[in-house]
């Protein structure tokens, strides 16, 4: 089996002083080297508290060092790190801890009611972090094998996307890796580089951009327990992050904020966006202010970077995510499965190694997952240009038929968000009885800003055939969203039906 070796004993080698994770809020922060020792002393606390290679233990937390330090305990001893979203009250996270029947749940002060309420109900063992300090304390430094198998399971993200039941999509050590070259090679990161962690740890994002390459790496990663848009700002400002990667929600709060104007983002060497298509108007509003944004494009089964454009090619290449990055080969296929040339739209499927070997105990979902050839399907139709850039068209599933032609709702997304005043939009497809499908377009305006439909429609028959042109389109406040701030269209799309 091949094998890679244990990240925080290696960097504890290399590294021993440098800062590897420190806390914005609290000012605590670890070395290397004492990344290493307390991973180790919790890795040695939980086999003798029972645990055992293969074990589940979850995770019930904002952000913190913690988290990390029970990561790479976990990674030592073959654990099986399970981050559960603490967004979600008891009620829905019960099924997803019932399936992976951890033998811990660990948990934060933020979220101990909502923790005590599983233990009970699951009769599973609880742990506070505020007892974490004390466990380590009492528990001597074993030794633990550092040769790790790449393909074994490291964590697992729970992942509705935006269409239903969670999975379990495994993640290895492996993917860990690949994702570091992929993302580490694009951004040009280096050791010198600090990133900022503040995405959710139970989301791909949250471990994996830029924290785990960061950390490989052996830079210093600055942890915020969540999104706050002050502290965000003013690490931009002062060299407290040279690395950034936001969702395209997190970029729209930056452009709000009042500061925006007249921020100097000079110290920040790479702009990284995923999780959601950017628009075209953010694109430009940070291009204007000297900031290339990169948007890019992963799932939390490719570890997850795929795609990330080139700060070259921002402007001229508006709308695209860039190139396959250099351990992700990726096809455009048509529906007899062959690829197809440039220009052409087909299911987007990736393989490499940074692409999971599946969902846990769940073979179904895995071999619905995967082509006989062993490439993962995506779910998303993309095309490739002249040029070799990819640009993803939309979902699968979320194309319509309208009068027996095909609709893309992310196209007119595109024309949609041209429409002055427009901060957000999702289209998608609802019954009719003349055209089988029309649009629907919800609308979310810019703060201060009031949106008239009839123009809206106007302006879209000037840029769209008729039959795209949306033929509802609804004012909302805000979006049902995934933790990486993508909008849930499944849940539009269920209220559209009821009402």
């Amino acid at each position: 089996m091949d094998i890679l070796f244990d990240i925080a004993a290696r960097r504890a080698e290399l590294t021993p002083n440098r800062v590897a994770l420190m806390e914005i809020d609290s000012g605590r922060s670890v070395t290397y080297a004492q990344l290493d020792v307390r991973a180790a002393r919790f890795a040695a606390w939980m086999q003798a508290n029972g645990i055992s290679v293969g074990d589940r233990v979850a995770i019930l937390c904002l952000n913190n060092i913690a988290f990390f330090e029970i990561l790479f305990a976990c990674g030592k001893l073959g654990a099986i790190l399970v981050p559960l979203n603490w967004r979600q009250p008891a009620p829905e996270l019960s099924p997803v801890v019932q399936d992976a029947a951890p033998r811990l749940l660990i948990h934060d002060t933020e979220n101990a009611a909502v923790a005590a309420t599983l233990g009970t109900e699951l009769k599973i063992p609880l742990l506070p972090l505020s007892d974490f300090d004390a466990a380590i304390a009492k528990t001597s430094k074993a030794d633990f094998d550092t040769a790790w198998p790449s393909g074994r399971i490291w964590y697992m993200l729970y992942t509705s996307g935006t269409t239903g039941k969670p999975k379990a999509v495994i993640q290895t050590p492996g993917m860990a890796y690949a994702n570091a070259v992929n993302i580490g090679q694009a951004i040009d990161l280096i050791s010198t580089d600090t990133t900022l962690n503040f995405l959710p740890l139970f989301h791909t994002a949250g471990i994996n951009l830029h924290t785990l390459p960061v950390l490989i790496h052996g830079g210093t990663v600055r942890i915020l327990k969540k999104f706050e848009i002050d502290p965000v700002m003013a690490a931009l400002q002062n060299g407290d992050c040279t690395a950034f990667f936001g969702v395209p929600a997190i970029y729209q709060a930056i452009s709000l904020h009042p500061d925006f104007a007249t921020a100097d983002f000079s110290k920040v060497r790479s702009w990284g966006c995923g999780g959601a298509p950017l628009p075209a108007t953010l694109i430009s509003q940070f291009a204007a202010r000297g900031v290339k944004v990169c948007n890019g494009m992963g799932m939390t089964e490719t570890g997850p970077t795929v795609f990330l454009m080139d700060r070259d090619h921002v402007e001229a290449k508006i709308g695209s995510v860039g190139k396959p990055q250099i351990l992700a080969e990726v096809r455009v296929v048509g529906d007899d499965g062959k690829p197809l040339p440039a220009g052409q739209s087909g299911e987007l499927q990736v393989r490499g190694p940074g692409v999971t070997p599946g969902y846990w105990n769940n073979p179904a979902a895995t071999e619905a997952a995967f082509t006989r050839d062993g490439w993962l399907k995506t779910g998303d139709v993309a095309r490739r240009d002249e040029d070799g850039y990819y640009y993803i068209v939309d979902r699968i599933k979320d194309m319509y038929i309208s009068g027996g032609e095909n609709v893309y709702p992310a196209e007119v997304e595109v024309v949609i968000y041209k429409f002055p005043g427009v901060l957000e939009c999702a289209v998608l497809g609802v019954p009719d009885e003349k055209w089988g499908e029309v649009g629907c377009a919800y609308i979310l305006p810019r703060p201060g800003e009031s949106i008239d439909p009839e123009a809206l429609r106007a302006f879209c028959r000037q840029n769209l055939a008729a039959y795209k042109v949306p033929k509802y389109i609804e004012v909302v406040q805000d979006f049902p969203r995934t933790a990486a701030g993508k909008i849930q269209k499944h849940v539009l799309r269920s209220k559209a039906k009821a009402g």
